[in-house]
């Protein structure tokens, strides 16, 4: 068994470098690259890349808490990713004894339509910049 394992890791592992290759191979710059050479049109270029991050989930924070007293340790947690605008997603999961639940609740201006506990409020603001 772990002589399988390990076969088929290496084989997992060629078949991500040959995916990654080939989409380096297709994605690279080339010499004629349409990119201006002055200063302004640099600066139009950074403020279009500007813009298009701003739409990225790229304010993220994870609260870990402990749901249930009796557990112990802090399996909980909630994860907000949200992105310049505060527009995104709070994912919380919530482990029990038995069972865990998962929930995603939807963020629009750093704020939900949906009742919100203490750990996804303050992952929220944990991922405000």
């Amino acid at each position: 068994m772990p002589t399988a394992l390990a076969f088929f890791s290496v084989v997992l592992a060629a078949a991500a470098l040959l995916l990654a290759l080939s989409t380096w191979m297709r994605l690279r710059p080339t010499k004629d690259a349409d990119l201006p050479t002055d200063v302004l049109g640099l600066r139009g270029e950074v403020a279009a890349l500007r813009r298009e991050a701003a739409g990225a989930l790229r304010h993220l924070a994870v609260v870990r808490y402990d749901a249930f007293e009796e557990m112990g340790g802090t399996l909980s947690w909630s994860l907000a990713l949200l992105d310049d605008g505060g527009d995104g997603v709070v994912l919380t999961s919530i482990r029990g004894r038995n069972e865990a639940r998962t929930y995603a609740k939807s963020v629009t201006s750093w704020r939900s339509d949906q009742d919100l506990s203490p750990e996804e409020t303050e992952a929220i603001a944990h991922a405000r910049p």
